[in-house]
């Protein structure tokens, strides 16, 4: 299979993602030596503070059920899935988006094999509430997300509004899916 044009740059800017995600990390744990700590105060609603994720995205318990590999497993299987759709695909805007979610899950996927968790430490609070804490590798995956889910609600060959123009063009004159 040959990889459409944004390839290469979307294999990069994962791997670009992929190191500034672990800089943060390392500088978190070596750096700032926040497990030590547990919380540093930043601003009035941020915080860095010190968590272990074994979960998997916003503390999910899956990994009572899949334990630490399975979940190893089932983040090279998306990520091996996310490369595929990433040489496929002719869009700029879809390659980012993919590259985003593909960097992040890299970056949590070394976490994993490292740390055995992943390494949490941004935390938004205000007003009495907390939300999840996390780290750029799962902003990442976040924007990525939302990009893909904008794009499809753009107008364009695969919106929804188009799907069904889509499906009567992929078939054959014997009603056959091409």
């Amino acid at each position: 299979m040959m990889a459409g044009p944004y390839f290469r740059r979307g294999i990069l800017i994962a791997a670009m993602l992929v190191v500034v995600d672990q800089l943060s990390k390392w500088w978190i744990l070596e750096g700032l030596k926040l497990p030590e700590k547990g919380s540093v105060p930043l601003l009035p609603f941020l915080s860095f503070s010190m968590v272990w994720n074994k979960n998997i995205s916003m503390g999910i318990p899956l990994s009572d059920s899949l334990g630490r590999w399975g979940i190893v497993v089932l983040t090279v299987a998306i990520s091996i899935w996310l490369v595929h759709w990433l040489a496929k695909t002719l869009r700029g805007f879809e390659a980012i988006s993919l590259a985003l979610i593909l960097g992040g899950a890299v970056g949590n996927l070394i976490d994993r094999f490292v740390h055995g968790a992943v390494v949490d430490f941004i935390h938004l609070h205000a007003w009495g509430y907390n939300f999840y804490v996390f780290n750029v590798a799962d902003s990442a995956i976040t924007i990525g997300v939302v990009l893909l889910i904008i794009d499809g609600l753009r107008g364009g060959d695969k919106s929804p509004k188009n799907a069904q123009k889509v499906a009567e063009s992929s078939r054959d004159p014997e009603g056959e899916s091409s």
